[in-house]
């Protein structure tokens, strides 16, 4: 299935720079079992982000949302 990934992170350092918002998306083709194990990392892990992204060292608020984007096969011109 696609889906559409939205990663915002507020009160953000990455480095020595303090950063207010950050806000990543991007689309990709995932199975739903890979959805939800993500999704559960994600509620049960307090280091998700700052293990998996290189120079980020604190993440005040972050919020994940996962939107299924519906694909249009049959399109006509």
């Amino acid at each position: 299935m696609k889906v559409k990934f939205v990663l915002t992170m507020d009160d953000v350092v990455v480095g020595d720079k303090n950063i207010d918002r950050v806000i990543l998306d991007w689309e990709t083709q995932i199975e739903q079992q890979e959805i939800l194990e993500l999704s559960q990392q994600w509620i049960t892990s307090k280091n998700f982000l700052t293990s998996r992204m290189e120079g980020l060292t604190r993440v005040g608020e972050s919020s994940l949302t996962i939107e299924p984007i519906e694909e249009n096969e049959d399109v006509e011109w």
